[in-house]
Formats: structure tokens, sequence, C-alpha cells
């Protein structure tokens, strides 16, 4: 029996350490990446914006946004955000780790948390914020179909960004290289399970 999702990251993000942006002029951002089981499959809750916040209108992200004075720290500001764009109860949320930080091109410093909640569970999104609710399930963002790659040259070095497709939605920018690198602990997590039981 392999690990669920959430056991594979928290394992993962316990044995590396977390990658740092250089956050000179960038304000400083957190996420919340959101993994639960639904329907036989592990899920990732994402959310469309709606047209009336302030940056990356009608795009697909993760539930989060900039430090406030009061944030205790970057954790609590993920929290909070995924209390306040989606109604997720912060005690209802198990925290399993940090992953690499993102800069984004809104002159953000992201701090990207994992956590996992039981589910069914009742989302209540802000109808100010948020457009539309989204769950991806996991082994869709694995499928290499549902994945694009495109390379390009930035101050003549090659450049690789990722964008996603689920049903008629695509994640592209920081969302989808946020996306790319939790999906490759996965993929690493599955591989080592599977050298394991080889």
């Amino acid at each position: 029996m392999g690990h669920a999702p959430p056991e594979l990251l928290k394992s993962a993000l316990a044995e590396r350490a977390v990658e740092r942006v250089d956050s000179v002029g960038l304000t400083p951002a957190s996420v919340m990446i959101l993994l639960y089981p639904k329907d036989g499959e592990y899920c990732i809750l994402l959310n469309k914006r709606s047209e009336q916040v302030e940056h990356h209108k009608g795009e697909i992200s993760f539930p989060g946004g900039a430090r406030d004075p009061e944030d205790r720290d970057s954790l609590e500001t993920a929290l909070r955000e995924i209390e306040e764009e989606m109604g997720i109860n912060r005690d209802d949320i198990t925290v399993l780790g940090e992953m690499d930080e993102a800069s984004t091109r809104s002159q953000l410093r992201v701090q990207v948390f994992v956590g996992t909640i039981e589910y069914p569970y009742t989302f209540n999104p802000s109808a100010i914020e948020i457009a539309e609710v989204l769950e991806f399930p996991i082994p869709a963002l694995m499928d290499p179909a549902n994945r694009r790659v495109e390379t390009h040259w930035e101050d003549g070095q090659p450049v690789t960004s990722y964008s996603y497709v689920h049903e008629d939605h695509v994640v592209f920018g920081a969302t989808a290289r946020i996306l790319q690198k939790c999906i490759e602990l996965l993929d690493d997590g599955l591989e080592s399970e599977g050298r394991q039981l080889d």
C-alpha cells in the first residue's frame, strides 16, 4: 500500500531545505497548496480570481495573498488568506511543510505552504475575490498530456515555462511554476516508493 500524496509531500519537504528568492524590492506574500481526497483521488484546491481583485484578474491561483502587518509570520498570512478567500477554518488545516519560494510579475515574493483537510468540506468562497472554486485531481496534473512546456530565451539563457490544462481551465505563470514543483516532489516520492517495493 503506497503512501497518500499528503504523506509523500510531508516526507519530501522534511528532508530538504527551502530555496529562497532574492527579496529585494519584492512584497512578501504567501499561498497554501491544499490537498484532500475526493471521489477516490486526491485533489489540489485552486480558485479563479474575480474581476474585482487588484492583481491577476480572472486568473487561476492558489489561495493566498500579500502579508498584512498584523500577521505574525508568513504561515499566518497563508492561513488568514485561505480563511478569507475560501472560508476554510485555519484550525481544520494540517500544515505539512513549506516548499521553495517563488516570485511573481506583480513583484511578490511568495512563500508556499502545503496543507491538507478532511473531506468532504463545505467551502465558503468570498463573493468579491473568487469567481470559481476549482478542484484539480492530482492524477490529471501528473498526466503529461495535460502539461504544456515552452522554452524561450531571456537575457541569453533558455527559460522553460509550464502551463497546465484541466477541463476548460489553463494554469500558467507563477501558479504553474509552483504546481510544477509540487508535482515533481510527488513524482520523486512515488519513484522512491517504487524503488523500495522492488
